[in-house]
């Protein structure tokens, strides 16, 4: 492995400035990066699949810890920086050039791969999402990735809470989330206007009898009327409220107040 140029000279040599347009906001501080990528474990032969690297921060952390990342980038500007940090850790690097919304990562990265971001901030959520929906058990190990601060509390949000919604069910009924890292906006260049933090996830066993269309269309009807009562959010849909009596589930409570095991009862009973 090569010596490596500070990433702030890295971003001047190349003349990077962070994109607005495509959600760029650049980590610099090698030990927060290191910090970062440490955080899913052991990354000695790892497969890793990052999106969005931009001039390579997160990715040198990931071959310095060594993985082999495949790196998704959309924007040219960057691909000669992270081709300088492919032949410093020769073999470890596959660039792909292209958007990673249209990117299969499983072919890409392959089963078991760690899938590691500073999620630009207009895909992310429409990312997690994706790879929340995935067949089960995923083909992924983890996900490690950057949020607003705002979106990272919406995932992890417990019943009952404000942020408490579709994002944390579908996020917690067959994962752990947890918020691994809060990270200050003076981190960034050029800083963001909101706070960040890191998000991390790994599968759990998901329970039995349940479809994720219909947990999906159950959470849809509850939480896209959530000042209603459960009667009323849920009575277009056919046999929900069948359902909330048999369970037993109060139909005057409203849909933050129903943990994620609930959801999950009302869905199977659905089918």
């Amino acid at each position: 492995m090569a010596d490596l140029p500070p990433l702030r000279d890295v971003i001047a040599r190349h003349g990077l400035r962070a994109s607005k347009a495509l959600g760029q906001n650049f980590l610099l501080d090698e030990q927060l990066l290191g910090r970062i990528a440490a955080i899913p474990g052991d990354f000695a032969g790892a497969s890793v699949f990052e999106v969005g690297p931009g001039p390579g921060g997160l990715t040198r952390a990931a071959l310095k810890a060594g993985a082999r990342v495949t790196a998704v980038e959309m924007d040219r500007r960057c691909i000669p920086a992270l081709e300088e940090l492919g032949a410093a850790f020769p073999g470890q690097l596959t660039i792909i050039e292209g958007d990673a919304m249209k990117v299969d990562a499983r072919l890409a990265a392959g089963d078991g791969a760690h899938i590691l971001a500073n999620l630009p901030y207009n895909v992310g959520t429409h990312l997690l999402v994706g790879w929340l929906s995935a067949e089960w058990k995923p083909w992924w190990a983890s996900l490690t990735l950057m949020f607003q601060q705002e979106v990272a509390e919406r995932i992890v949000a417990p019943v009952g809470s404000e942020a408490y919604g579709r994002l944390a069910v579908l996020s917690q009924w067959r994962t752990e989330a947890k918020i691994a890292m809060k990270v200050h906006r003076s981190a960034f260049t050029p800083p963001p206007k909101v706070m960040s933090a890191v998000v991390h996830i790994t599968p759990a066993d998901a329970p039995e009898g349940v479809k994720l269309s219909t947990l999906e269309r159950v959470t849809a009807a509850a939480f896209g009327q959530r000042r209603k009562m459960l009667r009323q959010s849920l009575k277009g849909l056919p046999g929900a409220l069948d359902a909330l009596e048999e369970l037993r589930i109060d139909p005057q409570r409203r849909a933050e107040t129903l943990c994620v095991e609930e959801y999950v009862a009302i869905a199977r009973l659905l089918g």
